[in-house]
């Protein structure tokens, strides 16, 4: 049980205020403030020791003001950012939770964070035999997104053509992986070559191409997935990027497709988004288009985490983190990924026990 009266100091990244564009180092700005190591009297909140933190785009929107039109609420300027991670329990007064328990969820970007206002959201680590860091991907939230958002959402078929678009990031590496356990053909878009070979040579995709060599992604698509690779069009789309993406996309999904819509990097630092001028082809195709977000199905996070478990002890399942070193890295990690300058997952490494 920690000291009543034991204070540490404390390290953070602080949002320095809204942002507009796209965000530079400079908008997150380090600060030290003190935190004590025991929970209040009385109090169900728990005291977490950051570990590894999970650079995500989602948080790009966190940054705006609110306008209400988000699933989430917006960062506040002036307090640490917030966003998954994978910590260890300093003291707890929570039933749930003892000393030494290792959980992942949402906590501060700091070195400690008191965890006082939703500490049912974490999840206890049941097994150690996998790196920690993998909780705040391939077994946290990407993971579960892609899990669900392929399976649930796809309803895949053995056999279907399969596209996903920044395939070599947190969620795309692992629905491609998914899609060829289940014996479909998968193509996916990156932004370099060495994420495109990363695709074909280690995650299994059977083609993969740099969409930053393509001026018109229709003909691109056209060219490298449907008249080439897939013949009578796109089966499922898993949707990452959005914009001229999503529009070239469309015009090359078959009949009866599904896209599974679970981010739209593209659009996050514009001002004004981008239309998408074919969306009548999800009339005229039969098209079914969802967007879904990962805590739709933490309440199925068990079935989720023994089937993924299981693949990457098998070795059927392979995954790359991009690790950042120190809580002072995660600005220049987090506005790395607006740039595509990660390759695989950004993982920011606060401290290793």
């Amino acid at each position: 049980m920690a000291n009543s009266n034991e204070e540490v100091e404390n390290k953070q990244i602080v949002l320095r205020d809204y942002v507009s564009g796209f965000p530079k180092e400079t908008d997150m700005v380090p600060s030290k403030t003190t935190l004590k190591l025991k929970v209040p009297e009385g109090s169900k909140a728990v005291v977490l020791k950051n570990l590894y933190l999970s650079c995500d785009p989602y948080m790009r929107s966190r940054m705006n003001k609110s306008d209400g039109s988000s699933y989430i609420h917006s960062f506040t300027p002036g307090s640490p950012l917030v966003g998954y991670g994978v910590s260890k329990v300093v003291d707890s007064g929570h039933p749930d939770f003892k000393n030494g328990d290792y959980v992942w969820g949402m906590t501060g970007w700091e070195d400690y964070s008191l965890i006082d206002e939703n500490p049912d959201s974490l999840i206890k680590i049941k097994y150690t035999d996998v790196p920690l860091s993998y909780y705040t991907g391939i077994l946290g939230m990407p993971g579960v997104t892609a899990y669900f958002g392929f399976y649930e959402i796809c309803s895949p078929k053995k056999g279907e053509y399969v596209f996903i678009s920044a395939a070599s990031g947190a969620v795309g590496q692992l629905v491609g992986q998914f899609a060829k356990l289940l014996g479909c053909y998968v193509v996916g878009s990156a932004g370099s070559k060495e994420k495109v070979d990363l695709l074909k040579n280690k995650f299994g995709f059977d083609e993969a191409f740099n969409y930053k060599e393509e001026p018109d992604l229709n003909a691109a698509l056209k060219r490298h997935v449907s008249y080439l690779y897939f013949p009578e069009g796109i089966d499922i789309y898993f949707e990452n990027v959005g914009g001229k993406m999503l529009d070239a996309v469309l015009l090359n999904m078959r009949n009866h497709g599904r896209i599974a819509t679970c981010g739209m990097i593209s659009q996050y630092n514009l001002e004004k988004p981008e239309g998408v001028h074919n969306l009548f082809l999800v009339v005229t195709k039969r098209i079914r288009m969802q967007g879904f977000v990962a805590f739709d199905y933490y309440h199925m996070y068990p079935k989720f985490l023994e089937f993924t478990r299981q693949h990457i002890l098998e070795n059927k399942i392979v995954y790359v983190e991009d690790v950042a070193e120190g809580l002072e890295s995660a600005p220049a990690a987090l506005v790395g990924l607006f740039a595509g300058r990660n390759v695989g997952k950004q993982v920011v490494v606060v401290a290793r026990e």
